[in-house]
């Protein structure tokens, strides 16, 4: 049962779960510095008073921020507050839990991953040596980049330049919804996974020697497991909030 303090609805006031009320209050706790980074939690059944919250409450509040990537819950050690921009964390969790109630996001990644090998295997055979020289600019571009959004942009202007390279419009224009559609989930990811740009650098190499090999087999496989990894990533964070069923108001 919830503690009598414990009110149903979310931190801003919109309504909402007695867990997206723990996550409110966890959230200004560490927006205004309170809790900066790298610093440790209180024991949780401190922090539960100290928040007015029950304890299987906080706990389910201290689970969706360390999916977001804000928290860090080390086993025997404690909860610290990451040292992954934590303030710009903050600013797209409310795209994260959006993204966590958003089943379609779901259909389109798979759309994705039936789509772009696909489109960039075609590409292999079609591709010209201007495009190439160009893909190859924007994989140096992108090694450049610190700020998640301007990488996912042009992470998603490299997939586009390959698949118009296809020469099939409607296919282009499939690929591009698709695409769009996925990426929030992607600036998010960017945000949370430190070795994002190495990981991306390397597997858009990948594409790209495929690519310039015109090996129609090599990029399916590599742009498959491009996309493919993207995909599990997102589906392994996002999966066990989907799976949490409480009642408004009520403690499981």
């Amino acid at each position: 049962m919830p503690t009598k303090k414990e009110r149903p609805g979310r931190g801003d006031g919109t309504g909402g779960s007695v867990v997206d009320e723990a996550i409110g209050r966890l959230r200004k706790r560490i927006e205004s510095g309170e809790f900066a980074p790298g610093h440790r939690l209180p024991p949780e059944a401190v922090l539960a008073a100290e928040l007015e919250l029950s304890r299987p409450s906080l706990r389910e509040a201290v689970r969706a921020l360390a999916m977001a990537g804000v928290l860090d819950v080390r086993r025997g050690d404690g909860t610290f507050v990451t040292d992954l921009h934590p303030e710009r964390l903050l600013s797209a969790l409310g795209s994260f839990l959006d993204l966590a109630q958003d089943t379609g996001l779901e259909e389109m990644l798979e759309c994705r991953k039936v789509l772009e090998p696909g489109a960039t295997a075609l590409a292999a055979t079609r591709i010209d040596d201007a495009a190439l020289d160009g893909l190859l600019e924007r994989i140096e571009r992108m090694r450049t980049l610190q700020d998640p959004e301007e990488l996912v942009r042009e992470d998603l202007a490299f997939h586009a330049d390959i698949v118009a390279a296809a020469g099939n419009r409607t296919l282009s224009s499939l690929v591009s919804s698709v695409t769009q559609r996925t990426a929030r989930a992607r600036i998010w990811r960017a945000l949370v996974k430190s070795d994002v740009l190495c990981w991306t650098h390397q597997q858009h190499m990948d594409i790209y020697a495929a690519l310039r090999s015109r090996d129609s087999l090599a990029a399916f496989t590599a742009a498959g497991r491009h996309v493919g990894d993207v995909e599990r990533w997102v589906r392994e964070r996002l999966d066990p909030l989907r799976g949490r069923a409480e009642p408004d108001g009520a403690d499981r």
